[in-house]
């Protein structure tokens, strides 16, 4: 019985794109380390991040609950804000070829321009790797590593799941709760929320 068991976990290992349960990041743990190539074709790796605070957002620019965030101003305040501060802040586009979000390069960069978004990169993940590798579920889904490299939160960026920009004033953020209190020497107030928003289009 032990060895059909071993067999059948062997093959599921084997199948293409299937994540297993027990093997995805977890909060408090540390952070799966990635490299990739951002819309400037320069390689970005989260190594070589350590001594900092990061930031991932997932993004997809044409989701309705991405729109809320990025037609308000909401998501660039917080990319400014937190990246004067000496966080890295790493926006991530999952987006397939052919699906929603994925965008050429020079299209994408007039799009990243007309947006006004401020990351410190924008990483082109259109096979899917990094994000399956952290179970990105959502446009947006964020997450936050911490200096030493440590998963410190994954979730969503607020508590009101909706498209609605009014709600915005009323939701508590979750991106900034957590970073003013780890900036300011403190222990993150909240580990991980339900993240909401379109699904993340994989290939």
């Amino acid at each position: 019985m032990r060895r059909v068991l071993l067999f059948l976990l062997s093959a599921l290992l084997t199948v293409p794109g299937l994540v297993v349960a027990g093997i995805l990041p977890q909060v408090d743990e540390t952070a799966p380390d990635f490299s990739i190539e951002d819309v400037n074709g320069k390689s970005i790796s989260l190594s070589s991040f350590h001594g900092k605070y990061v930031v991932l957002e997932w993004v997809n620019f044409d989701c309705p609950f991405v729109r809320k965030h990025y037609g308000s101003g909401n998501m660039q305040r917080l990319q400014k804000q937190y990246t004067e501060k000496g966080v890295v802040w790493l926006s991530i586009c999952s987006s397939a070829p052919g699906k929603q979000g994925y965008f050429e390069i020079p299209e994408l960069k007039e799009r990243i321009k007309k947006e006004g978004a401020a990351p410190t990169a924008y990483l082109l993940d259109y096979d899917g790797k990094i994000g399956k590798m952290y179970d990105a579920k959502t446009t947006p889904h964020m997450f936050i590593i911490n200096p030493e490299g440590m998963l410190v939160y994954a979730g969503g960026i607020d508590d009101i799941a909706s498209t609605n920009k009014d709600d915005l004033g009323k939701a508590t953020n979750y991106v900034s709760t957590n970073l003013d209190a780890l900036l300011a020497g403190k222990s993150n107030p909240v580990k991980g929320s339900r993240p909401y928003g379109c699904s993340v289009k994989y290939k």
